[in-house]
This record gives C-alpha cells, sequence and structure tokens, in this order.
C-alpha cells in the first residue's frame, strides 16, 4: 500500500536526500555543451547553507523570495533554502526591463531579490559560494568560506509557497500567489496521473525556470524522486540529443519548442522510445503540430492541458482521446466548466462565449492576486481569466482565443489562434502572431507578424498562396510583417494586445 502522509517540499528534499544520497537528482544542460550534476544529498546540503544565509537576511515565514536568475543549479538551492523558512518564492526573467522588474518586486514589503542586478539584495555568486568543494564531492567537506552549516532545519511547511509574476494582457504588474500549503502527499499519484508523470521519472526541463509550467512540475518532479535534466537555454537540437542520451520519460514542452525540434532534420529517424509522455500547455498547439508530434512518439504519449496560473480549472486531454475529438482541449479536470455570454447566462452547446471554470475545492480559494483586483468571478463561484471556447455535445472544450484578441472584420470574428496555426505550418515559418489594427471601413484588417526560421526567407506571395489554400477569404490576412524573433514578455508569451496597440501607433504616426 502506497503511502498517505503530507510532507512540505522542504522535509521530502530532507527525506530522499538521506534515503538515495548518491542518486542524481538534477543534471544541468549548459550552454557551451558540458553538463553539471547534484545529487539529492548534495542539494539538500546547499539548499541548507542557502537557507540560513537567508535566514541571516531577514527571511522567514512571512518574506517572499524574489529569483531573478537564469536556470541553473543555484535557482533550486535557491528555492528550497527559502522553503527551509517557510518563505513564498517568486521566480523572475532575469531579461526583464528594470520598469517591470521593479514594478512587480515593488508589489512585495517583505521581499528578498536575489539576482544578478544592481539593486538586488544577492546574487547567483552568492549562492554559488555556498556549493560542496571538491568539486560536489560527496567526501569533501564543506570549506568554511561562509558561516553557515548544512545540517537539517526544523520542518516547517510554507503557506503559501508559491508565486508567479504577471504583466498580464494589459501590462498591469502583479503577483499570482498559490495560496495553498506548499506540500504534497508522499505517494499520491492524483497530481501527475492526467499528464503521464509518475515518481521516479527521468524528466526534462526545457522552458525558463521563471514560468510556472517548468517551474512547478520540476519540483513537483524532485518530490516524487525523479532525475530532472534542466536546459540552461532551449535549443532544439540539445533538447533532442537529451531525450536520447538520458532516456528522457516525461517532460512539459511549449508549443513553439515542440515546433523548432519537429523541424529538425531527420526527426523522424531520432529516438522517441524513452518518452512516457510529453505534457503540452502554456499556448494552443496548432492541429498539425499536435499530429506531427503523435506520429513520432504514440497517440497516449502526448498530453495537452488547458488552464491558467490562478489553477481555477483544468481540461486535459490525451492524443488518443484527441484523434477522436481534433482540435480539442479536452474535459474538465478536478473542476466544473460553463461557456456564458456577458450575463453570466450559459449559451447553447457548440455557440462561442467566455469560458468559466469553478474549481472542485470551491469555496476555497484557488488564487490571490497582488497588485491587481481579483478575476471575473459568477455569484456562484465560477471563474475566467477572459478566454473563449465552444463545448460539443460530448463536453469537450474547443478554443477560439482571448476576448481582448478577437478581431471583428466587417462584423465577422476572427480568431488569431486559428490564423497562426495556418501560418506556423508553411515549413519556413517558425512562429507567428495574429493581430487586429484599425481599418476604415471594416473597423479592424488582420496583419500578421512572423518570424522565419533560421536560414530561411519567406516569400510573401508564395505564402499568401499557402494560406489561400488553408482559411476562408474574410480570415486572411492583409498585411504582413517579417521579424527575425517576435518579441515576448517575462512569462514567455506573446502579448497580442500590446502587439495591436503598438502597429496602431504606428499607423497613426506614418
Amino acid at each position: 500500500m502506497s503511502e498517505s502522509r503530507t510532507v512540505s517540499f522542504g522535509a521530502r528534499l530532507t527525506e530522499l536526500a538521506a534515503a538515495r544520497p548518491d542518486a542524481t537528482v538534477i543534471t544541468l544542460a549548459k550552454q557551451d555543451g558540458t553538463e553539471d550534476t547534484l545529487t539529492y544529498a548534495q542539494l539538500e546540503r546547499w539548499s541548507n547553507r542557502a537557507a540560513r544565509l537567508l535566514a541571516s537576511r531577514g527571511v522567514d515565514g512571512t518574506t517572499m523570495l524574489c529569483i531573478g536568475i537564469y536556470n541553473s543549479l543555484e535557482h533550486y538551492a535557491a528555492a528550497y533554502g527559502a522553503w527551509k523558512l517557510g518563505a513564498c518564492t517568486l521566480p523572475l526573467s532575469p531579461r526583464m526591463p528594470d520598469i517591470e522588474f521593479r514594478g512587480i518586486t515593488g508589489l512585495v514589503d517583505r521581499k528578498l531579490v536575489i539576482a544578478d542586478r544592481d539593486d538586488a539584495d544577492l546574487g547567483k555568486a552568492d549562492i554559488t559560494a555556498l556549493r560542496d568543494t571538491g568539486p560536489f564531492a560527496d567526501t569533501a567537506p564543506f570549506d568554511g568560506t561562509a558561516p553557515f552549516d548544512d545540517t537539517a532545519l526544523p520542518d516547517v511547511t510554507p503557506h503559501p509557497g508559491k508565486a508567479i509574476g504577471s504583466g498580464g494582457s494589459t501590462g498591469r504588474s502583479k503577483i499570482i500567489v498559490d495560496p495553498k500549503p506548499w506540500a504534497r502527499q508522499v505517494g499520491d499519484a492524483l497530481l501527475g496521473t492526467g499528464v503521464g508523470m509518475r515518481p521516479g521519472q527521468v524528466q526534462l526541463v526545457a522552458g525558463p525556470l521563471y514560468h510556472n509550467s517548468p517551474f512547478s512540475w520540476s519540483h513537483y518532479g524532485i518530490f516524487d524522486g525523479h532525475h530532472i535534466v534542466v536546459m540552461e537555454r532551449f535549443d532544439a537540437v540539445r533538447a533532442m540529443d537529451l531525450i536520447e542520451r538520458h532516456g528522457v520519460q516525461f517532460g512539459f514542452l511549449a508549443p513553439t519548442m515542440m515546433m523548432r525540434i519537429v523541424r529538425l532534420p531527420a526527426i523522424e529517424t531520432r529516438d522517441f522510445s524513452s518518452i512516457e509522455s510529453i505534457f503540452v500547455t502554456a499556448a494552443p498547439c496548432p492541429p498539425w503540430l499536435k499530429r506531427t508530434w503523435i506520429a513520432l512518439t504514440a497517440p497516449e504519449k502526448v498530453v495537452e492541458a488547458f488552464g491558467s496560473s490562478e489553477a481555477a480549472g483544468a481540461c486535459i486531454i490525451r492524443g488518443d482521446e484527441w484523434l477522436r475529438h481534433p482540435g480539442s482541449v479536452g474535459r474538465p479536470a478536478g473542476a466544473e466548466l460553463k461557456i456564458l455570454d456577458e450575463a453570466f447566462n450559459e449559451v447553447p452547446t457548440g455557440d462561442v462565449g467566455e469560458i468559466f471554470f469553478r474549481p472542485a475545492t470551491h469555496p476555497a480559494p484557488t488564487y490571490y492576486y497582488i497588485g491587481s483586483p481579483p478575476t471575473k468571478t459568477t455569484p456562484d463561484g465560477f471563474i475566467s481569466v477572459g478566454d473563449l471556447g465552444h463545448v460539443d455535445a460530448d463536453g469537450y472544450l474547443f478554443l477560439s482565443d482571448r476576448r481582448v484578441d478577437l478581431i471583428i472584420r466587417g462584423g465577422a470574428n476572427i480568431y488569431p489562434a486559428e490564423v497562426e496555426a495556418a501560418l506556423t505550418e508553411h515549413p519556413d515559418v517558425a512562429d507567428a502572431a495574429v493581430v487586429g489594427i484599425p481599418h476604415e471601413d471594416l473597423g479592424k484588417s488582420v496583419h500578421a507578424i512572423v518570424e522565419p526560421r533560421p536560414g530561411c526567407t519567406v516569400d510573401e506571395p508564395a505564402l499568401r498562396h499557402w494560406m489561400r489554400d488553408r482559411l476562408t477569404a474574410y480570415k486572411l490576412p492583409e498585411t504582413f510583417e517579417f521579424m527575425p524573433a517576435l518579441p515576448r514578455d517575462q512569462s514567455g508569451k506573446i502579448r497580442r494586445s500590446q502587439l495591436a496597440r503598438e502597429r496602431e501607433t504606428m499607423k497613426a504616426a506614418s
């Protein structure tokens, strides 16, 4: 019979370090092609020292630790150091402009900031200095360069333990806090069952740790005894090499990463046999891309989820189920779902409306904001973050887009994600964003911003012809713009509303 006891994340690391001290917990795949590793015992000792360093700077259960450093072993040592003190962690993008960084961290009164910035309280080097000597040799003593010992600390459960920073679709800074205690039941497989996660896997962490999914799922994996292979920075060639070399079994990939991997030369000859589940979320997955990954792995090994950082609810669908309901993001998991109009009335099956979830834990909250009022909520507790969609007769959800991104052209609704899916199917297109810009007669016209694949030049007339074969005429982009890289915010997302405002300003000034 499996265990059923609730343990904090800090205490769980201590347990695993005692039970499997020499097992590798993290492999850091660095950009220079080398790898650095940590055992469970090493991470435990390092994080205990980090906790004492943080405590010396005033960190306790009332503090938010802002971690603004790139993917690294230090990121994990700092996070566990905070949790061992009962503090809440807030991962942030190191690339965030100063005004955004200060905007988010300025929302918190009691905080300590780790970042390689002049205004930070600590830098990555301060955490690096707490590592074992030797290098990383289990028998090497701590060299005494800092007055912090590595013995276990008294167990404390952070409450809350995790928060995510966001600029939001409006650009207004806010922090989304997970209000639950940062603890889990040992042996509880419910969290990962739906997405193909199980204890003891090798997990690929390909995304930036300031993004909710890589941060959360990698720490869930450590709790479940995973060996996590963390990419210092995503590169499609390196990701495929790591899957083969380490026998990766589980991993989160955003659709953009999936696109870059499947477009590698001779990808069909590469070895995907170790994969048990690829978990897809963060953005709509184009149907052509889903079918390609299903062909490379197996239908049951590609799992897509739709939800939000507010954790009000989610839908999950496995590839074999998706083939019976192509284009769907699944049915609700651990939540109720309604599609409502602006007056909070349910719309008929098949009609597009706003997506509302009510969590199974209702009325217990799943989030709270710092710096922003709560999101739209119905009187009976259903929550929306502004996404649009419809359900079919079997209750499967199909996404349209965010209400703020909807393009109304001559009275017809155009959903950017549908146009972007057709654009990204073109072999020379790496990524695309579609926005509406003002038009005198039609209200809005469709404008496509295209990122060509490295080394490729996209021929606009040929691309227009490609699109005419895939979309009805009113959905076709009237204008195209080509950029070497699409701009993304601190969470790695493309904010269409911001792109639209910028193009509107440019058009007005021309």
